[in-house]
This record gives structure tokens, sequence and C-alpha cells, in this order.
């Protein structure tokens, strides 16, 4: 799981750059524009970069291309460019700065660079005309969960006018604690509702990770549906194991997203899942099989 975990990915990054295995040709999996699968347009769909890590960036752009799918999660910056070679969204944005999924807002040490970070990333973000960029709580590291969010309030206070004003959404992501995200505090809906509460701003609101929130919590229609005001954006991956989200997974996923839907949702879906498959080809279309299932 911690190797194909993104905190994995993120220290490779921080190391110096991916190294991506060889990839098939596009041809060899990518459908003809007659075959290609129709959106039903019910759904904003995206992929999360880190779990096509296997081709590059520019690959991926095409093969999403060929899918009829507009928008690619968790992209920095300094790869917007290529995204926007494609007429492809970054549909959640990374700061340009460091990034931690461990170090996080509820920390008052991490506070002074957090706020320079997003303070030099949300224009950026509002110029690029994307509109979501992704923020974490952090461990707890011994803290109780209301000092956590008491700092996380008083750090976050510090960029929410910038991100009104450059039209840009500051999304907390939730994690479960139980099995990829030891200590994580921001792992319970009902802790992230009442941050939102407390912020009290439209533009900060949470990444409600389907994944993560079935193994801390469950009960994922009933909080969607009593909760979608604070959730500005959703990943997916099946349960258990983070795989393909198929039968062989306890989550009924068009279900979900018939309920997210019905809420009036317009924000995206992003595939987040690593798929079992063999070849690089068969994965891909594990991912496209992924997006149609999410398709209501």
């Amino acid at each position: 799981m911690e190797e194909n975990s993104r905190r994995s990915m993120l220290k490779k990054m921080a190391a110096g750059g991916l190294a991506f295995a060889a990839a098939p040709s596009l041809n060899a999996f990518a459908k003809s524009e007659n075959e290609a699968y129709q959106l039903k347009g019910n759904i904003n769909h995206s992929v999360c970069q880190w779990c096509v890590s296997f081709v590059t960036l520019e690959e991926m752009c095409q093969w999403i291309n060929s899918m009829n799918v507009k928008a690619i999660d968790l992209i920095k910056p300094q790869d917007w460019s290529m995204l926007q070679k494609y007429g492809i969204e970054c549909s959640m944005c990374y700061t340009d700065g460091k990034i931690s999924l461990t170090e996080g807002w509820n920390h008052t040490e991490n506070h002074s660079w957090l706020i320079e970070d997003f303070k030099r990333s949300i224009p950026l973000v509002g110029a690029a005309k994307y509109k979501n960029l992704i923020c974490f709580s952090g461990n707890r590291n011994g803290m109780d969960d209301e000092t956590g969010m008491n700092n996380c309030v008083k750090g976050l206070k510090e960029i929410m006018s910038l991100a009104e004003k450059n039209n840009v959404i500051i999304q907390m992501e939730l994690f479960n604690s139980k099995i990829d995200h030891k200590d994580y505090m921001a792992d319970k809906s009902a802790w992230g509702v009442e941050l939102c509460k407390r912020i009290d701003s439209p533009n900060f609101k949470l990444l409600y990770d389907i994944y993560h929130m079935q193994i801390n919590e469950g009960d994922v229609i009933r909080t969607i549906k009593d909760n979608h005001q604070y959730f500005g954006h959703y990943h997916t991956a099946g349960v258990p194991g983070r795989n393909d989200i198929d039968e062989t997974q306890e989550l009924y996923y068009p279900a979900i997203m018939k309920a997210i839907h019905e809420t009036g949702f317009t924000g995206f879906v992003a595939q987040e899942f690593i798929a079992k498959g063999g070849d690089n080809a068969t994965k891909l279309t594990a991912l496209q099989k992924g997006i149609e299932i999410c398709d209501v």
C-alpha cells in the first residue's frame, strides 16, 4: 500500500522527479472517435495524475482527451502548461511550494511557510482560471482535535480573503487514519464540517474522499446528502485495497454518484484508484471503466 500511496509519490517528486515506465503507444488503447463512450454530462469527471504515473503527463493528457474527459487532478503549477496545451483543466491544484500530508495547518509552527506558499499560489490558480487548491490538516502528533481545529482556523483565515478575491476554493482533504494515513487529524467528515462552519467562507470546502471515509466512518450516501454544501470535490477508489471500482469491492458507485448528482453538485469527481491491471493499457482501461461506472 505504501508503495502505491500518494505520500510515496510525493516523496519521489521531492527527491527530483518521477521516472516514468515505458508505455505502449496510445494507439494501443485509445478508442476511435466513433467508439468513444459518450459521457452523460451529469458528472464532471477527472483522474488523479499520480494514479497514472506509468505514462508521461503528455500521454495522460492525450488519453484523457480520447475519453472526452477534460480535467486532471493534483498537478503543480509548473506542469499546467502541458494541460493547457491540450485544453485540459487542473481540477485540483497543488501549491508550487512544499507539499506535505503530515505537516499541516493544525500545527502553528507550520503556518509561516504554509501562508507564504498559499499567498503565492492562490493568484496563480486564479490567473489560470482554475478553481480548487488542496490543503491538509496534518497529523495530530499528540494534539487534541479541538486545539488542532482552532489552529487550522487561525492559519487558514490568513489566506481566505485572498482566496475569495481570486475566486479560488481552498479544499481540505479528508483521509482515513485507520489504514493509509495514521494519525491524520481530518479523518472524520463531522470534524471537517465543523471546520467549514468556523471558517465561514464560501471559498473553504472539503475534499470528500469516498474511499477514505468509507474506511473511517462509512454511511457515505447519508453523509453526502446531509453535508453536501460543505463538499467541493470528490475522490473515488475501491474498498478494500484502493483498487478498481468494480464488482470485487464493497461500494456501489452508481448509487453514490446518483446521490452526488441529486445534491446539485457541479464540481469534479476524480478517479484516484490504483488499477490492478497487468500492462499499462489494461490499467488505463480499468480507469476508463471506472469513469463509465461513475457516469450516471
